[in-house]
């Protein structure tokens, strides 16, 4: 009987020592994963501020000024434009059935 006490007593501490490392574990996993979430909150707030500076250097007319005063670009004439549409390619009724 008291073989039997000393080896459940010794089941016991090893049972109680595996629920606080498993414990502290846990833990140390629920700090990781809030400090992650922090990161990706942060990275959201990034991209939306990427976002919005990128269409900021995209406007219309931010463009227009840039060519119009760094790059001495100018509209062309009416006379000097021309409209230029692409040829569809044209299959043969064995290309189409191939498809």
């Amino acid at each position: 009987m008291l073989k039997l006490n000393i080896l459940l007593c010794a089941a016991l501490v090893v049972c109680a020592l595996a629920v606080v490392t498993s414990q502290h574990k846990a833990r140390e996993l629920f700090t990781q994963l809030a400090r992650e979430q922090e990161i990706a909150k942060q990275i959201d707030v990034e991209w939306g501020q990427l976002q919005l500076e990128q269409s900021t250097w995209a406007m219309h007319a931010r463009v227009e000024k840039v060519a119009a005063g760094y790059l001495q670009m100018r509209v062309p004439a009416p006379e000097r434009v021309r409209l230029v549409t692409p040829e569809l390619p044209r299959f043969s009724s064995q290309q189409r059935s191939k498809r």
